[in-house]
């Protein structure tokens, strides 16, 4: 990939200053773990896996539109879910944000992550 930059939005939250939220190389963009941060406070919204779910795919939006692509373009998702939550509020979260043409998607079951965090998730779009 010959084209590469990070790309980072003010408009979701940043979970470190060591990794960027996307990088963008040649027609594609990488977001990195996207958590359900609330953007003024920095920490999860709540202790409900479904709203954090919902979060992280706001966060994703806000920063896909800022970089100049969008929802539609992803191609790829990696939702990392604390075990023992349900798949059936990422099946109904994942359809309030790909009503048709849904993107690929794998649901690794993951041990716990620090701050709270129930439900990463990353994915790929095009730009």
């Amino acid at each position: 990939m010959s084209n590469r930059k990070n790309f980072n939005s003010s408009k979701a939250p940043r979970m470190s200053e060591v990794f960027p939220q996307s990088v963008i190389a040649d027609n594609f963009i990488f977001l990195s773990g996207t958590p359900g941060l609330d953007l003024k406070t920095g920490q999860v919204i709540s202790n409900d896996f479904e709203e954090q779910l919902r979060q992280s795919f706001t966060n994703i939006k806000a920063i896909l539109e800022d970089a100049g692509s969008g929802m539609s373009k992803i191609v790829k998702t990696t939702i990392f879910m604390v075990a023992g939550n349900d798949f059936s509020a990422v099946n109904k979260v994942y359809k309030e944000f790909f009503p048709e043409n849904a993107p690929a998607r794998s649901t690794p079951q993951v041990m716990p992550f620090p701050a709270g965090i129930l439900v990463p998730v990353e994915c790929i779009a095009q730009h």
